[in-house]
């Protein structure tokens, strides 16, 4: 191995410890240097680039911690081998699931420290690649993969890329439009179980009795209209990925018969008595405050505990504007392709509008934006005139073909007109995002907003919205 290059920084307080460390790694042809504490670390990271740092877990003033989380945040393709005494090993293991490559416990041998160090250079090497191949499906294929360079998709791109190995349940959590499902697909791609099958249900889209047959199955009898015996989708899912998507719509009895399956590792499709055993990697996703509900009683302790052994948090739209633009140019790219049309970019004002958005619907919502700007579009650019965003009034003015009204009965009507086309557009855009918010669960988007079913779903068929105006993330 070449390792002219492999820049490594050392930082312990222990000046034995470091110049040890600095001989026996420099003896392997690595370029060492070493600092004594955790803010010359941070300072020296910040100046150069190492491709491993190599810390103690214990330090005065900023600890090895302290670094691995500040490290997070700005190089977390940056691997970190933390040291600690034998009696900090838990706070080490817990390091690790915060980030950490691996973690070397006192007193060590020349062979473990080189070990542990070729372990974590090639750890990052695979990250590095992970990434690159990702950015490139990303580029190719728009929001059918995750896409962005901000700082908060790169520690996502990282958080994927440790847990897909395993076969560790993952608890995924963000607002609707934010890209669940693609996360979880992903950690089903790069997951030992990619060649088996991936199975995914919405669970607000089920009646109760309804959603325990899907996910259980049941035999033929067992219930008015079980006609025939059908696998369950815990069955269905076998050897790959099963993904519950808002998992927090689940009712408590069913909540209980889901966390029975994921204990004892078998299930018992309804009216059947022989359990059948799983092997599935569970992935349960929400866009509501599980730890809420469990203090309200709404959702299981038990149950919240068994899924979030490996959380996963997506950040909002509004959050990761750095990765606003890159978006939009390729869901213009594709809808443009898909269209038919050459459009080459954006206005300015079309940008400025859209940096100055807050997307209450995130990603979704900037995606069906720029697709209606595309079909709108009458020019080789998308200009202001083409974005049709919540809380634009198109009323504001006459344009030039219409006449002043003649009489008082023509003015009436000419007003109704314009009010209606002012009032239809925000109609539409409150719809649509208390959907959006609920998953396109009309019973709770109605109870979200304070109107009463009847008149929200009369208001959705006045205005056409159905679930096939959904676009899917």
């Amino acid at each position: 191995m070449n390792k002219e290059n492999d820049r490594i920084l050392v930082a312990d307080d222990d000046a034995v410890i470091r110049e040890g460390l600095r001989r026996i790694l420099t003896a392997e042809g690595y370029d060492v240097e070493t600092v004594s504490n955790g803010r010359a670390a941070l300072e020296r990271l910040e100046q150069q680039r190492f491709k491993l740092l190599v810390t103690d877990l214990k330090m005065p003033g900023m600890s090895g911690l302290e670094v691995l989380q500040s490290l997070r945040a700005c190089q977390p393709e940056l691997p970190v081998v933390l040291i600690t005494g034998y009696a900090a090993i838990d706070n080490a293991v817990e390091a690790m699931k915060n980030g950490a490559t691996d973690y070397l416990s006192k007193p060590f041998s020349n062979e473990e420290i080189v070990s542990k160090v070729k372990n974590a250079m090639q750890s990052r090497a695979v990250l590095i690649d992970d990434i690159c191949l990702w950015r490139e499906m990303s580029e190719t294929q728009g929001f059918d993969r995750l896409l962005g360079d901000s700082r908060e998709m790169k520690r996502l791109y990282q958080r994927i890329m440790q847990v897909a190995p395993s076969d560790s349940t993952v608890l995924i959590s963000g607002e609707s439009g934010t890209g669940k499902e693609l996360v979880a697909r992903a950690i089903h791609a790069h997951s030992t179980r990619r060649s088996q099958a991936f199975v995914a249900i919405d669970c607000t889209a089920l009646a109760e009795n309804l959603l325990e047959s899907e996910l259980f199955g049941h035999v033929k009898g067992s219930f008015t209209g079980a006609t025939q015996t059908k696998r369950g989708l815990f069955e269905v899912a076998e050897g790959g990925t099963l993904l519950l998507d808002e998992v927090g719509n689940i009712s408590l009895a069913t909540q209980a018969k889901l966390l029975r399956v994921l204990q004892e590792r078998v299930v018992t499709p309804i009216g059947g008595t022989k359990p059948i055993p799983i092997d599935i990697r569970l992935v349960a996703a929400t866009n509501a405050n599980l730890r809420e509900m469990v203090k309200k009683g709404t959702f299981r302790d038990d149950l919240f505990f068994r899924l979030n052994i490996i959380p996963i948090e997506l950040p909002p739209l509004r959050e990761r504007k750095g990765d606003l633009m890159l978006l939009a140019s390729q869901f213009l790219k594709r809808f443009a392709e898909e269209n038919g049309k050459e459009i080459r970019g954006f206005s300015p004002e079309v940008i400025e509008q859209l940096e100055h958005y807050s997307f209450p619907g995130n990603v979704r919502e900037l995606e069906n934006i720029i697709e209606r700007a595309v079909v709108l579009s009458h020019s080789d650019l998308l200009h202001r005139q083409d974005l049709e965003m919540p809380g634009d009034d198109h009323s504001s003015a006459l344009s030039s073909d219409q006449s002043v009204p003649c009489d008082a009965n023509e003015l009436k009507e000419r007003k109704r007109l314009l009010r209606e086309e002012a009032v239809v557009p925000l109609e539409r855009a409150f719809l649509l995002n208390a959907m959006d918010r609920n998953d396109w669960n009309i019973t709770r988007a109605a109870e979200e907003v304070g109107m009463q079913r009847p008149n929200f779903q009369a208001m959705l068929k006045k205005l056409g919205i159905s679930s096939r105006t959904r676009i899917m993330e």
